[in-house]
């Protein structure tokens, strides 16, 4: 009974998130349409967010004030004893608070830098109702992921977003009733719709079919395919550990086994990489609007707005040889901006990969510190830290950069592949849902299993 109620709020929130990610801000002038192209395009995969929408700031204000909060008690700005209930609590308030004010000057700076038109012409009235709608949405995504840390739910509020958001972008280009003028005529926008409405609609079969499998202005049933197909083999890649046999030291016969898995940092090695990519995005798409003469800026990236969706892409310069070719077309044209980008993610997420497990106190030393003072020793090695750390030294480090690696390929392969969504946010989309999956075994089996 307890399990369907928590199952069943999780769903609730994801309801609600997507309910949220989907409703337009009220604007009775029509000013966020109206906007000029989004400078955060690059970042809506990671921050859950919809241009537009009420969850226009999505989880930046939820991450930003735990970064802030988590930078300050381990700077020790703040004096925070974690095993006192008193100051954990006092410590969670402190971070809802402050996310409340984040989101609150977040929604102000929107409107203020002129994310939905002149502040001028909007008027106070305006911009007053859009930043009121911007903070209360955001003060229900802060329940929400409160909700859920609270132990009512599985995991937390960010990754649910996040995978709610991926999830149902998937959902909606393969099955969206909309219809677009292609020039060829009114499609269907859904990759799935569109292959039976051309199926139906077309004489030569043949074509149709073809129209449906490769078509370029909008989602095709190719795309889905290679969605699928990434997800499965994201999913089996999963399964790839390896089981170090282990015993307690004071208790005979007690046995289990610590689990050093491929992907060691789960998906934070692609999160840090797409953020920096979008930082990177960011200041270049301003630098260049206002200096665009500037050779340094040229040399930074060169961008060029698209006539639809709303997005700038980038044409030359750094950015440009970062960011995933568009099509195998360009890959043959240009291979030197596809060895650069395939060079930058697999180096990157290796090394974010590598640095993380040491600031994020899951590196070698500390899994063996935790283990010592579990009197916890592996099978057929004297009890003793160095030991430990010897055995830990041999995998840690390897399946933490590997496993970064892998998760870079395996990005590179979706985004050349056309999958829907974009590479980085299928992996955080599988890699989230695969650790609720996982949260709720272990769960399930509590007092089974030695870890």
């Amino acid at each position: 009974m307890l399990e369907q109620l928590r199952s069943l709020l999780v769903a609730s929130a994801a309801t609600c998130a997507t309910a949220v990610t989907e409703l337009s801000i009220f604007d009775p002038h029509q000013a966020c349409a109206l906007a000029r192209a989004d400078p955060f395009y690059w970042m809506r995969v990671i921050l859950a967010s919809n241009r537009g929408t009420l969850m226009e700031l999505g989880i930046s204000p939820i991450v930003t004030s735990g970064w802030i909060m988590q930078l300050l008690a381990g700077s020790r700005v703040i004096d925070v004893d974690q095993s006192l209930k008193e100051d954990r609590n006092l410590f969670f308030a402190a971070q809802k608070l402050f996310g409340m004010l984040i989101t609150l000057g977040e929604a102000f700076a929107y409107v203020v830098s002129g994310m939905y038109g002149d502040p001028r012409e909007l008027g106070i009235g305006l911009c007053s109702l859009i930043i009121l709608q911007l903070f209360f949405a955001g003060i229900i995504a802060i329940l929400l992921d409160e909700l859920l840390q609270k132990g009512y739910g599985l995991g937390s509020g960010i990754s649910l977003f996040i995978a709610t958001n991926i999830c149902e972008t998937i959902v909606w280009k393969a099955f969206s009733p909309t219809t677009i003028n292609t020039g060829k005529g009114t499609e269907f926008e859904g990759a799935i719709i569109a292959l039976f409405h051309i199926m139906i609609s077309r004489p030569d079969k043949y074509l149709a079919l073809q129209e449906a499998f490769f078509r370029q202005t909008a989602p095709n049933i190719t795309n889905l395919l290679a969605t699928l197909f990434v997800f499965f083999i994201v999913i089996y890649f999963q399964g790839f550990q390896v089981d170090l046999s282990c015993k307690f030291h004071k208790i005979r016969g007690h046995r289990g086994i610590y689990p050093v898995r491929l992907f060691y940092t789960s998906n934070i090695s692609i999160i840090l990489q797409t953020a920096l990519v979008s930082n990177l995005y960011f200041f270049s798409q301003l630098l260049y609007r206002r200096f665009k003469s500037n050779m340094l800026v040229n040399l930074l990236g060169q961008w060029q707005d698209t006539d639809f969706g709303g997005e700038s892409v980038p044409i030359g310069g750094l950015a440009y040889y970062i960011s995933p070719p568009a099509d195998w077309a360009n890959i043959m044209q240009d291979p030197l901006h596809a060895f650069c980008y395939i060079l930058f993610v697999l180096g990157s997420c290796a090394v974010f990969s590598k640095y993380w497990i040491e600031i994020s106190g899951s590196s070698s030393r500390d899994v063996a510190k935790m283990l010592r003072d579990r009197q916890i020793m592996f099978k057929g090695r004297r009890h003793d830290g160095s030991s430990l750390l010897n055995v830990l030294n041999q995998y840690v480090p390897i399946a933490a950069a590997f496993g970064g690696m892998c998760i870079g390929m395996l990005t590179i392969v979706a985004d050349f592949l056309g999958a829907i969504g974009s590479g980085t946010g299928i992996l955080l989309a599988v890699t989230i849902i695969y650790q609720h999956m996982e949260n709720a075994q272990r769960e399930r089996d509590q007092g089974t299993m030695l870890f």
